[in-house]
């Protein structure tokens, strides 16, 4: 199943629908059984014990260790025992292996498990998955070519994932989705050649995404609100001290929804309340930093959001932007920019000073429109996990590490934010991306993209000027209205966009007539909507 990200007035879909997550009834356990808070001693040993990673599962008690050694299991592997921790002893050479046949590599249902140091790869759904639970850990973890989601939690809470890495996945590396509070933190991980590097529907409470490197994605991080789940619309999540490069990849893998968000680093879609904070962001052919709406069943605003303190450079279309229709109360300080879109964020949208009631910048969430169609039409080559690079060796955990079950994670790993810092410019990352050829801020970066975009965003404009230019010369030509009655229809016409215009065409008592007026007015926005009505079908959306 897909989820749809469907930023502002031109449906801008930015990132794809999780599994349900139900498990089977019969795997698993019994659920009064509460996760122990520490290691029992014992030690599960696989191959040496038991032949496969199900069996020395399937034959703990709460709290032990399943240490696996060396090799490569084709499995999918079921957990229903609280509290036990999964371990491999070599996280280069312990394989999980999906073989494109499994849906996942390790199944979670129990709290307080803990999954560490080995590989998950090439799952048809999602590489390592805890659903419903209270409590995990993901440490050392590596996740390569498994095709939804690479390491993911769904309406789980008091989580931690560190240290790890995940590339080759079509929708995210990394997941959080459908929890309030969710109370997690991701934190040095690496996502890379992946839909997105990070994308979290309805994920809400607490979520701090830290101190990490997201790269080479179709599109960076993208936390939204959709109605397909649970607990819209999202809030309070925080973003801080990334590194956010390059994200732009037409060579990464992609669903339709994915490939809508190319370009951008960071995207709060449909979501309040959260704050992006002390990143740095580079070389992102669209925008840096983008605060939208999000319309699913129902259109989500953008609200109360704080971007501040980013140093922000090499964007395509502007270093932040903040699109609309409707997207209100958001404020943006003390970045390192060299634009913006509208012009004058910093200015108008201050988090300290003064504040428009209403900016935002329409072009980019149109441009979208067409990247869906695109994707949709065929346009795009279709990548398969084959064609992703993989990662050389990735550092162990160390050999001395404690065992602990994943019980009271997020009290300890919950970052400091006053020590968190902008990361450094790494010396062989240099700032290579130019502002790209736009007309009005709809980039010229593909055909539909284009067609689509600078027709979906100019036509509105170009109707207004003709019925504002049709409305000030019927005025000028009226003998039948006092110079109070003129003024006034003036002032209505050119003080109140749009509205005051089509108000004057459809109720003034206008020698146009009305016939025509219907006509030019309501067929204009027939036509208008006709043509995103199209492309919203080309895409798939509706």
């Amino acid at each position: 199943m897909r989820r749809w990200l469907v930023a502002c007035l031109a449906l801008l879909a930015a990132c794809a629908a999780p599994m349900e997550g139900e498990p089977d009834p019969a795997a698993v356990g019994d659920p009064t059984t509460e996760a122990p808070a520490e290691w029992t001693g014992t030690i599960r040993h696989v191959p040496d014990d038991y032949p496969t990673i199900q069996a020395a599962v399937d034959g703990a008690d709460p709290g032990d260790l399943v240490l696996i050694g060396p090799g490569v299991y084709r499995e999918e592997v079921q957990v229903s025992v609280p509290g036990i921790t999964l371990r491999g002893t070599d996280r280069n050479e312990v394989m999980i292996d999906g073989e494109f046949v499994r849906a996942n590599g390790i199944r979670v249902f129990a709290d307080g498990v803990a999954v560490e140091n080995l590989t998950v790869r090439n799952a048809t759904e999602n590489g390592v998955f805890w659903t419903g639970v209270r409590g995990y850990r993901g440490s050392y973890l590596t996740s390569i070519d498994n095709q939804v989601y690479g390491i993911y939690a769904f309406d789980s809470g008091d989580g931690l994932i560190e240290h790890s890495y995940a590339s080759g996945s079509a929708d995210a590396g990394f997941y959080i989705g459908q929890c309030d509070p969710c109370q997690a933190v991701i934190t040095d991980v690496v996502a890379e050649w992946n839909g997105l590097g990070y994308s979290g529907t309805n994920s809400s409470g607490g979520i701090y995404l830290v101190d990490s490197v997201w790269r080479y994605n179709v599109a960076g991080i993208v936390p939204n609100t959709l109605d397909t789940e649970l607990l819209p619309p999202f809030h309070d999540v925080t973003i801080a001290g990334n590194l956010v490069h390059d994200n732009g990849n037409a060579e990464a893998p992609s669903f339709t929804s994915e490939w809508a968000g190319f370009g951008n680093g960071i995207i709060i879609a449909g979501g309040n309340d959260s704050l992006v904070f002390r990143n740095r962001v580079v070389n992102h052919p669209a925008n840096g930093i983008a605060i939208t709406p999000n319309l699913s069943q129902n259109f989500w605003m953008s609200s109360g959001n704080t971007v501040s303190e980013n140093v922000v450079e090499g964007s395509g279309r502007a270093d932040i932007a903040l699109a609309g229709p409707a997207s209100s109360g958001n404020c943006f300080a003390d970045n390192e920019v060299s634009f913006t879109l509208p012009v004058g964020l910093e200015v108008f949208q201050s988090c300290s000073g003064f504040r428009l009631p209403s900016l935002f910048e329409l072009a980019g969430s149109t441009e979208q429109l067409g990247r869906i169609a695109e994707s949709e039409l065929g346009w795009k080559e279709t990548i398969t996990p084959e064609m992703v690079p993989k990662p050389g060796p990735l550092e162990n955990m160390p050999p001395d590490a404690a065992v602990r079950p994943a019980v009271d994670v997020f009290a300890a790993a919950r970052p400091d934010l006053d020590a968190i810092g902008v990361p450094d410019l790494p010396d062989d990352l240099p700032v290579h991306q130019t502002r790209g050829v736009n007309v009005f801020g709809v980039l010229f970066a593909s055909a539909a993209g284009v067609f689509f975009g600078l027709y979906a965003y100019l036509l509105p404009f170009v109707l207004y000027a003709a019925w504002v230019g049709i409305a000030l010369w019927d005025l000028a030509r009226r003998d039948d209205l006092g110079k109070g009655q003129v003024i006034a229809w003036m002032a209505v016409i050119l003080l109140v966009p749009f509205v005051g215009v089509i108000a004057y065409h459809l109720f003034s008592s206008s020698p146009i007539p009305r016939w025509q007026r219907l006509t030019y007015v309501l067929g204009g926005l027939a036509a208008y909507l006709a043509f995103v009505g199209l492309g919203a079908v080309i895409g798939g959306i509706v």
